[in-house]
Formats: C-alpha cells, sequence, structure tokens
C-alpha cells in the first residue's frame, strides 16, 4: 500500500517553507514600510525647528542609533526619541512629535513589538493631518498597513496602503509611492493572487532604481524572486535572489541580507540540496538575532527545523520549532504560530503521536483562516487528511484532502498539488481501486517535475511502481523504480554530511526493498536475465553507505587543511562531553535525583549537537573533503572480483516485509533463494539471541530453528568455505560460528567453516585499497587490562600485590562479567581479575621490547589515546564496555577510573575519541562486552565501536555480541593468542581454533561462553 505520509512530509515542509518565505519577505518590505524618506527627511525637519535644540539633538543622536541597526541601539534611540518627544510636545511642536512617534513605532515595529508600534502610528497619523504635512501622513498610513499585514489582517493592511499611495504620488514621493506599491504587492502575494503581487512589484522596482534606493530594490527583488519560488520556478527566483543579495550587504542592510539569504535556503531546500539550506539559514540567523528581529529569527528557526524534519531527525526539529513559537507569539505573528503549529503537529504525525497532531493541525487552521493564508490553509487540510487516512478513516482523509486540491490551485501551489493528487491517490490504492489511484499519481507528475521537487517525483515514483506491481505491470514498475532510486542516489549525495545523510537514508529505505523485491519477481519470471545480480547490486546500495564514506574521508585526511580554530572547537566540544558523561557517571555511583541525571542529559544532549554540527562544517571547509570521491557500492562482478577468493563463499541476507532473500556468490557464480518474512524470521532468532546471551546452559542444537532457515537453504554450497556473513536486522546480534549445522544440530557451523562478518561486501574492498601498502607497525602487542572501577578496589591502599592473581576456584569471579554500562542505572563496574590474567599470559608470548602491558592505574585514557599506540600491530583492550544505543557518541571502553593518588579520573574512551585515534594496527581485540553492538540504524546497520576503530585506521576488530564471562573470555583469548603468534596464524583462523577448543572442552561447551566474539573485517 501506498503511504501517504511520505507524500505529506515534503509537501508540508515545501508549503510551510513557501509560507516562511513570505514572512521573510514581510521582514524584508517592513524596513521599508516605514520608507527611508521619513528618517532621512527628519534633519530638515529639526532644522527648521531650531527653537527645541535640546529636542533636535536627541532627535539626531537617536537617528544615529537607529542607523547602527542592532537590537541594542535600536533600544538606545528609543529611549533617546523619548524624551526627544516629550520636549516637542511641551513646546506645542506637532511636527516634532509626529516624525518622533514615527520613528518610535518604526523601532517597535521592527523588534516585533506591533501594538506598541500600532499605538504610536496611531498618534503619528492625527499630528500629521493637523500640520498638513500630507507625505508623512502617507508615510504613517503605509506603516500602519505594514503592521496589519505582518499580523495577518491583510484587507485591512491594503485599506491603509491604498489610502497612502495617493497621497505620496500627490507630493511626489517617489521612493514612498515605491515602498508603498512593494507593500501592496507583498499582501496579494501572501494572499496567492501572484500575478497581481508580481505588477505591483515590477512597477515598485523602476521607481526604487530611478531614486537610488539601493535598499528598496533589493527588498523588490527579493519579493519577486519569491512569487517565482511560490510558483515553482526555482531559477528564475533564485536570479532575483542573487541580484538582492550584495545590493543588502552594500548599504549594509543585514536584516534584508538575512531574509535573502534565508529565501535562497528555502530554494536549495526544495530542490533537495538540505547541507546548502542549512548554511543560508545559519548565516541568517545571526544576523536577525543581532538587529533584534524576533520574527525573523523565528522564521529561521522553523525552516531549520523543516531541514532537520526532512532529514528523519524528528527530535532536533522539534527542538527549533519549539524555539520559534513563542518568538511567533510574542510578535503577535499570528500566520506565522499556525504555520509552526502545523510543523509541530506534522512531526508528531510522522512519530505516530496522531491525536496530538490533530491537536496542532486544529490549533493552526482557525488561525491560518483568520489571516487569509489560503496556501498553508490547504498544507494543514492535506496533513489533517494524512492523519486520518493513516487511522484508517479513509472517506474522512478524502475530504480533507478536496478541500485542500483547489485551495492549494487557487494560490498556484504546483507543488502542493502534487503532494495532495499524491495523497487522494493513496486513498484509492488502500480502497483497491487501483487504477484511480494511478490517473492520480500521473497527475501529481508533471507537477512535481515542474517545480523541481525531485523528493516528491521520487515518492510519486515509487508509488507508481508499487501500483503497477500490483497490476502485474512489473517492467513499467521497475522503470519507474529506477529512476525513484537514482533521484534518492542524488538527494543523498546533496544531504550533509554525516549524521544527517545516514539519517535521512534511513527514511527512503523502502524504496531500497520496493526495487529488491520489483528485481527478484522479475529474476523469478526470467532466471537468465541477471535480475538476480541487480538485486543483489541494490542490497549493497542499501547498506552502511555511511561506514564507507567514513573510511574515504579516513584516507584522505579530511582535516588537514582546516582552520586550527574549528579543530580546537572540536576537541573542546568532545572534552566537554567527556567530562559531562564522567559527571553522570560518577552521579550514579551514589544518591541522585531524577532532575539531577535529566539536566545532565539535556547538557550532553546540546553538547552532540553542536559537535555534530562543528564536524559537518569541518568536512565543508576542508580542502581535502572538497576533492574527496567517495566510494560507490560494488557490483555484482566488482564483489566477485575484488572481494572473493575460491576459498569464500559470500552469503548475503536482506530482511523484507513481504519475504527475505539471501545471496550467496562465490568467485564465478550467484545463486538467491527466498526467505521467509522479517517479521517470521525475527520471532525465531530473538528467542535465540536472548537464550544464547544470558544462559550458559544453552546448547548449540537450540539455534536448529534458526539455521534452518538462514542456512538449509544454502548447505549444499557450503563445501567447507570460508563464510563471510553480511546480515541485516537481527542477524547482524547473531553469533553464526555458533549456528548448527542443519543435518547435525548437535556440531556448530565453525567446525567446517571459518566465518567473518562484516556490513557490506564493499567494505572490504575499501579497506582492502586504503590499507594495500601500509607498513606494518614495528612493535607487535600493546594490552590495556584490569583497570580500577572502584573506590573499595584493594589496589587504591595498596593492599593487594599487583601480582596476586585469582585462583581458578573463586566461584563468584567465575560468573563475573565484562559488563555493559547502560542509562542512569549503570551497574557497578566490578574488577576484572581474570583481564590480568589474559595480558599476562598474552604478554609472555612476546618479548618485552615488542609489547606493551598496562595494567591497573596503567591502564588509562591518557595511555589507550596516546600516539605511542601507534607504533603496535596488535591492540588489545580487556576491560568494560559501554554501549549507548540512542546517541553511539556516547559508547566506549572503560579504564582506570581512579589515578595513582586515588583522585577520580575520566577513564572513558568513548566513540568520538577513537574516530581521533591514529591506529594503523592489524587487530584490534575489543575483549569486553557487547563491543560488536551499537543503534541499529536502518540502511546502516550497526553504529558502534567497530567503525571507529576502523576509521582510525584498524584492518579487523574483534568483538563480542553479548556480555562475556570473565574468566572464559580470559581462557579464549589466551589460545587465540597463542595461536596468532606461536602458530602463525591469521586471526580469523586463530579465532576459529580457540572457540572450537573451547567448545570440545567440558566446561566451555556451551556457545554462551565462547560464540559471542566475532571478527570483522578483512580475513587475509
Amino acid at each position: 500500500m501506498i503511504k501517504p505520509h511520505k507524500s505529506i512530509k515534503i509537501g508540508l515542509i515545501t508549503a510551510t517553507l513557501s509560507v516562511m518565505l513570505g514572512e521573510s519577505v514581510v521582514a524584508t518590505s517592513s524596513q521599508l514600510k516605514t520608507s527611508s524618506s521619513s528618517l532621512e527627511s527628519t534633519p530638515i525637519i529639526l532644522a527648521q525647528n531650531s527653537s527645541n535644540s535640546e529636542a533636535d539633538r536627541l532627535r539626531q543622536e537617536g537617528l544615529q542609533l537607529f542607523q547602527q541597526g542592532t537590537a541594542e541601539s535600536l533600544r538606545q534611540a528609543l529611549e533617546k526619541w523619548q524624551v526627544a518627544r516629550q520636549l516637542y510636545r511641551a513646546a506645542g511642536d506637532r511636527r516634532g512629535e509626529a516624525v518622533t512617534l514615527l520613528s518610535m513605532g518604526r523601532i517597535n515595529d521592527l523588534l516585533g513589538e506591533k501594538q506598541t508600534a500600532l499605538d504610536y502610528y496611531n498618534q503619528a497619523l492625527p499630528l500629521y493631518r493637523a500640520v498638513g504635512d500630507r507625505g508623512g501622513e502617507a508615510t504613517t498610513l503605509s506603516n500602519i498597513g505594514a503592521v496589519y499585514d505582518s499580523l495577518g489582517e491583510k484587507q485591512t493592511a491594503l485599506d491603509y496602503l491604498n489610502q497612502a499611495l495617493p497621497l505620496f504620488r500627490a507630493v511626489e514621493d517617489i521612493g514612498g509611492e515605491a515602498a508603498t506599491l512593494n507593500n501592496i504587492g507583498h499582501v496579494y502575494d501572501s494572499l496567492g493572487e501572484k500575478q497581481t503581487a508580481l505588477d505591483y512589484y515590477n512597477q515598485a522596482l523602476p521607481l526604487r532604481r530611478a531614486v537610488g534606493d539601493t535598499g528598496g530594490e533589493a527588498a523588490t527583488l527579493n519579493n519577486i524572486g519569491h512569487v517565482y519560488d511560490s510558483l515553482g520556478e526555482k531559477q528564475t527566483a533564485l536570479d532575483y535572489y542573487n541580484q538582492a543579495l550584495p545590493l543588502s550587504r552594500a548599504v549594509g542592510d543585514r536584516r534584508g541580507e538575512a531574509a535573502t539569504l534565508n529565501n535562497i535556503g528555502l530554494v536549495y531546500d526544495s530542490l533537495g540540496e538540505k547541507q546548502t539550506a542549512l548554511d543560508c539559514y545559519n548565516q541568517a540567523l545571526p544576523l536577525l538575532r543581532a538587529v533584534g528581529d524576533r520574527g525573523g529569527e523565528a522564521t529561521t528557526l522553523n525552516n531549520i527545523g523543516g531541514v532537520y524534519d526532512s532529514l528523519g531527525e524528528k527530535q532536533t526539529a522539534l527542538d527549533y520549532l519549539n524555539q520559534a513559537l513563542p518568538l511567533r507569539r510574542a510578535v503577535g505573528d499570528r500566520g506565522g504560530e499556525a504555520t509552526t503549529l502545523s510543523n509541530i503537529g506534522a512531526v508528531y504525525d510522522s512519530l505516530g503521536e496522531k491525536q496530538t497532531a490533530l491537536d496542532y493541525y486544529n490549533q493552526a487552521l482557525p488561525l491560518l483562516r483568520a489571516v487569509g493564508d489560503r496556501g498553508m490553509e490547504a498544507t494543514t487540510l492535506s496533513n489533517i487528511g494524512a492523519v486520518y487516512d493513516s487511522l484508517g478513516e479513509k472517506q474522512t482523509a478524502l475530504d480533507y484532502y478536496n478541500q485542500a486540491l483547489p485551495l492549494r490551485r487557487a494560490v498556484g501551489d504546483r507543488e502542493g498539488e502534487a503532494t495532495t493528487l499524491s495523497n487522494i491517490g493513496a486513498v484509492y490504492d488502500s480502497l483497491g481501486e487501483k487504477q484511480t489511484a494511478l490517473d492520480y499519481l500521473n497527475q501529481a507528475l508533471p507537477l512535481s517535475r515542474a517545480v523541481g521537487d525531485r523528493g516528491g517525483e521520487a515518492t510519486i515514483l515509487t508509488g507508481m511502481a508499487f501500483l503497477q506491481r500490483s497490476q502485474g505491470e512489473l517492467t513499467e514498475a521497475l522503470v519507474n523504480m529506477e529512476k525513484a532510486i537514482n533521484l534518492t542516489e542524488e538527494l543523498r549525495s546533496l544531504a550533509p554530511p554525516g549524521e544527517l545523510r545516514q539519517t535521512f537514508f534511513s527514511t527512503v529505505q523502502d524504496r531500497y526493498q520496493l526495487y529488491i523485491e520489483l528485481l527478484m519477481e522479475l529474476h523469478q519470471q526470467n532466471p537468465q536475465k541477471g535480475y538476480d545480480a541487480l538485486a543483489f547490486h541494490a542490497s549493497e546500495r542499501s547498506r552502511a553507505r555511511r561506514l564507507l564514506e567514513l573510511l574515504a574521508e579516513a584516507g584522505a585526511n579530511i582535516r588537514e587543511g582546516v582552520d586550527p580554530q574549528l579543530l580546537q572547537q572540536e576537541q573542546s566540544l568532545i572534552q566537554q562531553l567527556n567530562a559531562i558523561e564522567h559527571q553522570r557517571y560518577e552521579l550514579t555511583q551514589g544518591q541522585f535525583t531524577t532532575e539531577q541525571i535529566d539536566a545532565l542529559k539535556t547538557q550532553s544532549q546540546s553538547l552532540i549537537n553542536q559537535l555534530n554540527q562543528l564536524q559537518t562544517q569541518i568536512r565543508v571547509v576542508s580542502p581535502n573533503y572538497a576533492n574527496l570521491q567517495y566510494p560507490q557500492p560494488l557490483n555484482l562482478e566488482q564483489v566477485q572480483q575484488q572481494v572473493l577468493d575460491d576459498d569464500t563463499l559470500l552469503l548475503q541476507y536482506y530482511l523484507g516485509e513481504e519475504r527475505s532473500f539471501l545471496w550467496a556468490v562465490t568467485k564465478d557464480s550467484i545463486t538467491s533463494y527466498i526467505l521467509p518474512a522479517q517479521g517470521e524470521i525475527e520471532a525465531v532468532a530473538a528467542p535465540y539471541r536472548e537464550a544464547i546471551n544470558r544462559d550458559n546452559t544453552t546448547t548449540v542444537a537450540q539455534g536448529l530453528p534458526l539455521s534452518e532457515i538462514l542456512i538449509s537453504p544454502v548447505v549444499n554450497q557450503l563445501n567447507n568455505q570460508r563464510l563471510l556473513i553480511v546480515g541485516d536486522g537481527i542477524l547482524q546480534f547473531i553469533p553464526f560460528a555458533a549456528l548448527p549445522i542443519p543435518s547435525q544440530p548437535d556440531t556448530p557451523l565453525l567446525v567446517e567453516h571459518e566465518i567473518v562478518t562484516a556490513s557490506s561486501a564493499t567494505l572490504i574492498a575499501i579497506q582492502r585499497e586504503q590499507l594495500a601498502n601500509r607498513d606494518t607497525a614495528a612493535k607487535i602487542v600493546a594490552v590495556l587490562a584490569d583497570p580500577i572501577f572502584e573506590s573499595n578496589d584493594q589496589r587504591l591502599n595498596q593492599i593487594t600485590s599487583d601480582n596476586n592473581s585469582p585462583s581458578l576456584d573463586d566461584l563468584a569471579l567465575a560468573r563475573a562479567t565484562r559488563s555493559l554500562g547502560l542509562g542512569d542505572t549503570a551497574p557497578q563496574l566490578n574488577r576484572l581479575k581474570y583481564s590480568r590474567v589474559e595480558a599476562e599470559n598474552i604478554a609472555e608470548l612476546v618479548p618485552e621490547n615488542e609489547r606493551m602491558k598496562a595494567l591497573g592505574f596503567e591502564a588509562s585514557r591518557y595511555l589507550a589515546t596516546h600516539p605511542n599506540l601507534s607504533e603496535y600491530q596488535i591492540i588489545h583492550f580487556a576491560t568494560h564496555g559501554l554501549i549507548d544505543t540512542v546517541n553511539p557518541e556516547l559508547s566506549g571502553l572503560v579504564l582506570s577510573l581512579f589515578n595513582y593518588q586515588g583522585e577520580s579520573d575520566n577513564g572513558f574512551v568513548r566513540l568520538n575519541d577513537i574516530f581521533n585515534l591514529n591506529l594503523p594496527a592489524e587487530l584490534v581485540v575489543l575483549s569486553a562486552c557487547q563491543t560488536g553492538l551499537g543503534r541499529e540504524v536502518r540502511g546502516e546497520g550497526l553504529v558502534g565501536l567497530t567503525r571507529g576503530f576502523m576509521y582510525a585506521g584498524a584492518r579487523r576488530v574483534v568483538v563480542s555480541l553479548w556480555n562475556v564471562n570473565d574468566l572464559a573470555t580470559s581462557q579464549l583469548m589466551t589460545r587465540f593468542y597463542q595461536e596468532i603468534l606461536n602458530e602463525n596464524q591469521q586471526p580469523i583462523i586463530a579465532l576459529r581454533e580457540a572457540q572450537l577448543e573451547m567448545w570440545n572442552s567440558g566446561q566451555w561447551q556451551s556457545p554462551y561462553y565462547w560464540g559471542a566474539f566475532t571478527i570483522q573485517g578483512d580475513w587475509r
């Protein structure tokens, strides 16, 4: 079934941003609505009034402060003029008082105090009339109209502006006439009457130029650009904006500059170029704050929220929208308030909180009607329709869509019209009327294309492919789906690099799923046409793309040539984040309140957001990043040539809603298999995972039901080959080495196979290419183990000798696990005495001058992040792990939490620290709990420690999938290193041999003890 919310998100943000654009234009026009002539003419008036020199002086000083344009200088000017106004009034100087009241009104208008501005204007108006100053009267009428415009009272605004226009013409004030024509155009623009708006703007423009009003010319060019943007003519809009921007800068008009930057951002946003849009918004925001433009600030905050929403970062979007809402209300901007309410509703809708979404929409709708904003009213009606659609109330949904559609058309919103048509099609699809649904989508498609909405076009093409597939038109569906995937790839490349690109990609995975489904259906019909190879390639394109880019960035050294101040800021933020998290850990070890934890969480999240934004900025300004060519996912032939050898079989899994797939790939063949749906596989895999993670009596045979699903179909191809496993979803948490051979339920796969895992097949090829000519480090192994975690550790009091190893009959220690610290109630981190045994055993295998052994206090964060660690081929950490599935940046390893003096020390080595290491190691071993886990991101896989160490330079990483037993791990690792260092075995062979020894022993036969460890990376 077509999912209407996908279209509505695009329509919502675009339509909303169009409104935002209008609001920014208000800010631009509003600066001119007072018209510069009223302020520039005051010196003449003041000169005529020589009898009140003190008032004249205050007026002139206020004017100088006004021209500085900052929020502070505006308030200082207001204070000067308040005193001047009293002096003029006391002297009976009505003209001087009128000019001062007008100026005071203008400042309050600029600062968002709209009602106060009206009060001052309405005091000035009768004074101007009394002294027969028709120019001043016209200016005041025009300014009153501007305030009513910004308050959403459009007809009242027109009444005042149309009173002002003939007065300006009568006194031959060309500048005032131009400003009023501009402002009348803006009212018609916001009412959706675009051609009328253009007529007024095009009357204003030559007048602006005739009087040399550069700032006014910029404002009108900006407004013309807005009309073309709302009509979908994006390039024409950009042309006008790019004419306006240098003019605003030339006259020092920061408010106008910010408005134009905001509007340029909106165009790029609608074109899918999210990073460029964010750059523009982030340039506009400080300018608006500097001049105290709270309305403009609210607009820009709202637009930034829109970008994050479209990229799937819902909480960040809400944060920005909730900053915008009180500013909207503070300045009395009912239209803007309604827009932000509607946007907040859209975010809650996408989060599944339908009633909350409806509450926000229903707050927005009457406000929009009150201010006559038909475009945003249409957007909100369409969004309400989408909520009812998702709730199954199809007729109600259609009613709302059919209210929205004529409004979209009336205001010329072709992008919104396409969205609503697409959503109507989605309703008919769910009602089983497939051809009617397709008809609506065929109406929507050319509209999206005409306005350059690539995201909307991809969504519509996906919907069309879905419908065509349901009608059996697989070839036609494939053509549309290939277009949708190409557009998606293009949009992905335009998304901000890093976390935001990763999040965006997770929101479009349904497109890849449908694409793979289509290709596999066509393969079943035409097995010789190579559709299975295309499906395999699509699977590679759909996974771990961010990790591939990270490795490319590591090879390019993107920090080289970057402003050192930016790099220092990055380090400072990382240090602050580490300090906050260390403080949070220490708090959880004693008495604490929920409020204390929440406060630290808020600080931590703020720092994470700042760090992500800064790292995106570093990429954007990096000379090396600018020249970086990201690797593309390999196709079947490339995988066979660059990844596989004669002894390796690739098993690549893809879990789908309707059915799942397995591709078995050798160096010269591909065979595909259809597996059960994702839900069915999860129903078998989840209980097995739970059992093997927690129960030391779990047997190999308990994995048989899962093995029959995952391994039985391909069992005849295994042939004792090495297995490269590329899992998906829950399969990334499954120890394939511990699964039984289907025909021998008590025998694990590792008896017959070496097993290596990877996030994608392409990853192996990229690693090989980057590390091909790297020199091997001079020394052999560095081991960090047995850190000090607790304040009551006997070593702090020097009671226990460092050489005091535990006895094997110490049952409590034998049951201890290298545990996982999670959340606010992180467990006490107990000492891991057997990690010392493990470290001693490893060290004994290597000459003293080729090893580093850091135990106890020495197993510290300082040593783990020291450049000297790059001198070792193997880095071994035997400690506790810390995994944060919400914020992977906070995941890491826990080293000594106390120094030699017994003082608390930051012992956490977090993912951001790891990314900043230089570790050209052949092998990194994380002999800790669940170090192979992380946050599961759809389309990316597990985001955790492995990618950090690979980015730092590790060729291979050994990690664990669950909390591992301390004693068992010590013995497993001892055997593992004996194979590597004594027998000169490759790590993948050594791990297999060590696990086989454990399985063959009586004490450690359960896979609970040995199955957690897996090797990721190149096996060669």
